[in-house]
């Protein structure tokens, strides 16, 4: 019984030595799944794997990474079409820490990786947290990229409709995160209510609908307060269409900050008002706060549990999201009862350690794929 396990772990050390992984890492990795790239790392370092970073200049990396891991800036200037250039000087630096496979953190980063895996002649692996269009494929190396990682099963079917020759290669593996043990949601009945909304602010239309609700309810007598985290195109819009609506001082603007989760916490309610096309990273850490969720359907909607882990309402309709709004805000008890569930669903279905055990199986497949 002795040699057995002496064996086994034997056979453990030797996988991770054996694997050494690059993460490539785009903007919006770091500012809207820093917490996802946090976990991932120290889950990679506690398992005692030798992990190299890429990522773009100018981020305060030591803020999201709190673990001893080799950082690398690409590209080494912050110019226009920059990215697309010192590729091979990047596969040079990449050499020194005898790389065993490459990820790519998004879609926007798929490109490097496949010319670095042609330079490198290194198996990649690539990750798509959005629903795939005609407009949106992105250039996989059928030779190179060796497994696709897709965040929910509804992503990992529209890449495999899209790439129907790569479809073997994809795997769904769920973002792992940590859930509190409280649910903040109405929490503290001295705290003003609060709602969340965390989105890129790409047009104004995405938020007139759900501003006119909020406009609504503010002139019923109803007390609370918005936050709306996000920057973009539509900012600009977003404050005079508050102004038009008198409703600015009970609304704030805030950038993505870092770290976001803490704004997340502030909140009781979190509203997604639009279906999202991608996987919502703010989503998920709401749940695992324990806030109450209200959101529309139509995109990638595999967190969204109509009545389990969310409220659900109609999209540009008002009448339906007054209805929900004013359910959860008239009744905390209510409110509370789907954080808890969403809580709960988030606990079973997106934890940590299984995302961090499931990543790194799929590195030692996609190395053994390549050597056969």
């Amino acid at each position: 019984m002795k040699y057995v396990m002496n064996k086994q772990n034997a056979d453990i050390a030797a996988v991770r030595t054996s694997i050494r992984p690059v993460l490539i890492a785009s903007e919006g990795t770091l500012a809207e799944q820093s917490t996802f790239l946090r976990h991932l790392l120290v889950g990679l370092v506690d398992e005692s794997i030798s992990t190299t970073l890429i990522c773009p200049p100018g981020y305060d990396v030591e803020s999201i990474v709190p673990v001893p891991v080799t950082v690398l800036s690409h590209p080494l200037v912050d110019l226009p079409f920059a990215r697309y250039f010192g590729a091979g000087y990047l596969a040079l630096q990449l050499t020194k820490f005898r790389p065993t496979v490459l990820h790519s953190l998004s879609e926007s980063r798929a490109s490097l990786a496949r010319r670095l895996a042609g330079r490198l002649e290194l198996p990649y692996v690539q990750t798509v947290n959005s629903l795939m269009t005609r407009f949106s494929r992105i250039p996989l190396s059928p030779q190179w990229c060796r497994a696709i990682i897709a965040p929910t099963q509804t992503i990992a079917a529209s890449v495999s409709k899209a790439y129907p020759r790569l479809a073997e290669r994809v795997r769904q593996i769920n973002v792992g995160t940590f859930i509190e043990e409280d649910t903040i949601c109405f929490s503290d009945p001295s705290r003003l209510p609060s709602i969340i909304l965390a989105q890129a602010l790409q047009r104004v239309s995405d938020f007139e609908c759900f501003f006119r609700v909020v406009k609504g309810l503010l002139a019923d007598g109803y007390e609370f307060m918005v936050i709306l985290m996000g920057s973009g195109p539509a900012e600009h819009g977003l404050r005079r269409l508050l102004e038009r609506l008198g409703i600015f001082q009970a609304v704030t603007l805030v950038p993505i900050l870092d770290p976001w989760r803490s704004v997340l916490a502030a909140g009781d309610i979190f509203v997604q008002p639009q279906p999202m096309q991608a996987f919502n990273m703010f989503l998920l850490e709401a749940m695992s706060l324990g806030t109450a969720v209200a959101a529309c359907q139509g995109g990638v909607d595999d967190l969204i549990v109509p009545d389990q882990t969310a409220a659900i309402f109609e999209r540009d309709n008002e009448q339906s999201i007054r209805q929900v709004l004013t359910q959860l805000l008239d009744n905390h008890e209510v409110a509370r009862r789907l954080a808890m569930a969403a809580q709960e669903h988030v606990r079973t279905y997106y934890s940590v350690s299984q995302m961090v055990s499931a990543t790194l199986r799929t590195y030692v497949e996609a190395q053994q794929l390549s050597k056969d």
